[in-house]
């Protein structure tokens, strides 16, 4: 058998192998990062240096770099999807080390801001909402505006902090100014939740049954920033007034914990439709105590303006 050694020398010596050798090496010496690298270094760097670099000098120039030649995350062509080669001298050595893509570090960026944004039952475009998208064109808006402002400014802080119980007729915005808050409180790494109360009301009637009830309530009322969307337009019974909302809110309480509520009802308003159970009980007393913690919780206001819907 002929020696592994041998086998070999005869393979590089081939013509054909000598001429491909060559392309390589002249398509490596043309790269222009590769030639600002090597110009760089070139008091380290020699011929033999070169040659004992060439595989990878030629697997940089097949990958993209800062994206140039990637559509997409999805389509990289890189060895490692979202990673470039970065050109290192290692000893007498050429090696490649491999950092995150710009595509990369926006896609992880965007993936953390969304993971600090919880939600249930709350539509897509509330979730994407920004403060620049909305219209502040009237007093009660620009009011509210800073009402936020405040609270965002100091959300990082450690102090005891009101959210807002935003009220109003339909369609004038309130949802989709909670989301708004949401991605500002994203952006300074604090997460929040999103929750369409009537629904999530009816979830959590049939969580009974599959013995789910504690922790789905547990998810909402530990977490940092809560909004509870359209609080008044659920049917309320004795069970989930006292037992889930006022146990909600009596948490969020103790826990000083921010939370923000919208309603097409004031407070007064509010009151009246907890007094009210499904069965036409009057329960005057137990509706005010839920009236008291909303509003230790948060700052009422009234949000004026037409129907952006229409």
């Amino acid at each position: 058998m002929e020696p592994i050694g041998k086998s070999m020398k005869n393979v590089t010596n081939r013509p054909d192998f000598q001429k491909r050798l060559s392309s390589i090496k002249e398509q490596v010496m043309e790269n222009p990062d590769i030639q600002a690298f090597l110009s760089a270094n070139s008091s380290r760097i020699d011929d033999e240096v070169i040659e004992r670099s060439l595989i990878k000098l030629y697997e940089y120039t097949q990958q993209s770099k800062e994206c140039r030649d990637c559509p997409s995350l999805a389509q990289c062509k890189n060895i490692i999807e979202g990673y470039h080669p970065e050109l290192v001298l290692q000893g007498k050595t050429i090696d490649l080390q491999y950092d995150q893509c710009p595509t990369k570090i926006i896609s992880d960026q965007r993936k953390k801001h969304e993971s600090l944004i919880k939600s249930l039952y709350i539509p897509k475009d509330v979730l994407q909402a920004q403060f620049q998208d909305i219209e502040f064109d009237d007093r009660s808006r620009i009011n509210v505006f800073g009402l936020i402002q405040e609270f965002v400014n100091a959300a990082d802080q450690k102090k005891r902090q009101k959210g807002i119980y935003l009220h109003g007729s339909f369609g004038v915005g309130k949802t989709y100014i909670m989301g708004a808050i949401a991605n500002e409180l994203a952006h300074k790494n604090i997460p929040s939740m999103l929750v369409y109360l009537p629904e999530f009301m009816r979830e959590l009637k049939n969580s009974i049954q599959d013995s789910t009830l504690d922790e789905k309530m547990d998810a909402v009322k530990k977490v940092k920033v809560l909004m509870l969307d359209d609080i008044g337009a659920e049917s309320m019974s004795s069970w989930t007034r006292d037992e889930i909302l006022g146990v909600l809110l009596q948490y969020r309480m103790t826990e000083n914990l921010p939370t923000f509520f919208t309603s097409n009802f004031d407070l007064k308003e509010l009151e009246h439709h907890l007094s009210y159970t499904q069965r036409g009980e009057e329960e005057k007393v137990k509706a005010a105590r839920i009236i008291e913690r909303i509003k230790y919780l948060a700052t009422p206001f009234k949000l004026e303006g037409s129907n952006r819907r229409q």
